[in-house]
């Protein structure tokens, strides 16, 4: 890395990586992954389709071609370092629903040479409030719809400019120059965006990519195992604060002179309609909306239908036959992680092995090793390890330590590597919660739960479930005379975090189950008939 090639005139993100010693390996064996040392992510995903070709459809039948897209993310790039005085390496929060014009922000960020924070819009002020402060976002642009928790966090010095209103300063009406935009000529290797995951310890970790980290990952999984055409239309249930969706929804499609379906709500049978509708041809969701849309497929014209992309959580045998069995198509399983940007092992049509991940992707690298980083013999369990085109670069967190060993992205996933090369999934090896294609981090849930008034402890666990791989389960103890109500509790989780943290049952107990030394027994409560005394 060469300091003076940035192009960034905010180097927090550059001053914050993680000391070079503690930088993954990088491998980029294909040719196609030889970037030149100036590089702008969003010129590269916006440069090349013809202008009347579309890239951006919602269900209301409304459709953006490339050239509307690019009009508008350059009108957008000249607002943001006009108006709002945004400069190169700035952070720039973007929240809102899955919409082309949060698609268009995300472009209009990078183009600008600053760099893309995306959260969910489920995310709650509290949370809101701890990436800013990780991050030191000072500007933000926010949905109207989505703005309210945003403003309740009381970011210190935070510039938020809403889109989608009415007022006289919304972000859509400013004036701004008709003219194109040139984009930043960003470095390869300034920081793009800082995606945001979930930790073990409860403190969510900022994953920092570079510009060449976005075009890796459409050259590696989306080329060579995905493999779309520009006449496809993806849809899918992530949202863009996923990287799981930035990449199915956003960048391969793009990368492929391709277009989307973008959903505001994708819940299964929303799935089917859209799909029916709009002659979706590659989804992408998690095991969960696979299961749940069985039941209704056969009311559905799934016709157009040709790629479908799973991720999120493990893919079992039994739903990937079941689908196979009710469609004809193969589920094309795949693992990936915030920290490498989107899936680094899989495997697409009559390499498909159900019950398996598959094998690394090309470009990518893995094995499985112990804890001591020597590699196993396959068929025995031990961590996963992976390397490629993009690694882990948390900012400025120590557990990146953890995280990257000897150049290798340890995952926290145990796996077993089968003699014919095969990577078979086996559980997490952390306390991570894995609820229908979320990480959900036990102790983030905990100090929720604790800080209600009534709440004295709070121990957080993941019980198996047939429709969401995992539930979350919140064992606690109440303030003698305090009212066990399960429901209140939910109810004020649901303030304090996004909806999908909040435990599907709460068990009040008496004192949680300890050794000796006062360790909490997290095994006990993982058991599935519980321990505790009364339940909600």
């Amino acid at each position: 890395m060469n300091p003076r090639a940035t192009a960034h005139v905010d180097t927090f993100a550059r001053d914050h990586l993680p000391p070079p010693d503690q930088w993954p390996e990088l491998c980029f064996d294909l040719p196609e992954l030889r970037y030149p040392e100036r590089l702008n992510c969003a010129a590269e995903l916006l440069n090349g389709p013809p202008d009347d070709r579309p890239v951006f459809h919602t269900p209301d039948g409304t459709t953006w071609t490339y050239g509307e897209l690019r009009a508008r993310v350059d009108r957008l790039a000249h607002i943001l370092t006009g108006d709002l005085g945004v400069v190169p390496g700035n952070r720039v929060l973007l929240r809102g629903p899955t919409t082309p014009w949060l698609a268009a922000c995300w472009l209009a960020v990078l183009k600008a040479g600053a760099v893309a924070v995306t959260v969910l819009a489920q995310q709650r002020a509290h949370e809101l409030s701890t990436i800013c402060s990780i991050a030191e976002v000072r500007h933000a642009l926010c949905d109207v719809r989505a703005v309210d928790d945003l403003a309740k966090a009381e970011i210190p010095d935070l510039r938020i400019a809403t889109y989608g209103g009415d007022s006289p300063d919304d972000l859509l009406r400013r004036p701004a120059p008709g003219t194109p935009y040139e984009a930043v000529p960003t470095a390869a290797d300034d920081v793009a965006l800082i995606a945001f995951t979930s930790g073990t310890t409860g403190r969510p970790k900022g994953c920092m990519h570079f510009h060449r980290d976005v075009p890796a990952i459409a050259d590696t999984f989306s080329r060579h195992v995905l493999q779309p055409v520009p006449d496809d239309v993806f849809a899918g249930s992530p949202p863009l604060g996923f990287t799981f969706g930035l990449g199915g929804l956003v960048v391969f499609p793009m990368r492929a002179g391709a277009s989307a379906l973008l959903l505001e709500q994708a819940h299964p049978e929303q799935l089917l309609a859209a799909i029916a509708e709009h002659r979706v041809s590659v989804l992408f969701t998690a095991p969960t909306a696979y299961r749940a849309m069985l039941g209704a497929a056969d009311f559905h014209d799934l016709s157009s239908l040709r790629r479908c992309v799973s991720a999120g959580e493990n893919l079992p045998a039994a739903t990937w036959n079941a689908w196979y069995e009710r469609t004809g198509l193969r589920i094309i399983n795949g693992i990936g992680a915030t920290e490498l940007l989107h899936i680094f092992v899989s495997a697409a049509d009559e390499l498909i092995r159900p019950g398996t991940t598959g094998v690394p992707v090309p470009g990518w690298q893995a094995r499985v090793q112990d804890a001591d980083g020597v590699p196993v013999p396959d068929g025995e369990p031990g961590l996963l390890a992976v390397r490629g085109p993009v690694g882990c670069r948390y900012l400025a967190d120590p557990r990146q330590r953890d995280y990257v060993r000897d150049g290798w992205n340890i995952t926290g996933d145990t796996y077993v590597r089968d003699p014919d090369g095969y990577f078979r999934y086996v559980a997490r090896a952390d306390d991570m919660i894995i609820s229908a294609g979320y990480n959900i981090a036990g102790p983030e849930v905990e100090d929720a739960l604790l800080r209600h008034p009534d709440v004295v402890e709070a121990a957080v666990v993941g019980r198996p479930d047939e429709a969401r791989g995992q539930v979350v389960v919140a064992y606690t103890v109440v303030k003698e005379g305090a009212e066990r109500d399960a429901e209140a509790l939910r109810a004020f989780v649901k303030v304090e975090l996004a909806p999908y943290k909040c435990p599907r049952e709460i068990v009040f107990m008496d004192a949680l189950p300890r050794t000796a030394t006062g360790k909490l027994q997290r095994f006990r409560l993982r058991a599935p008939a519980g321990t505790g005394d009364d339940q909600g």
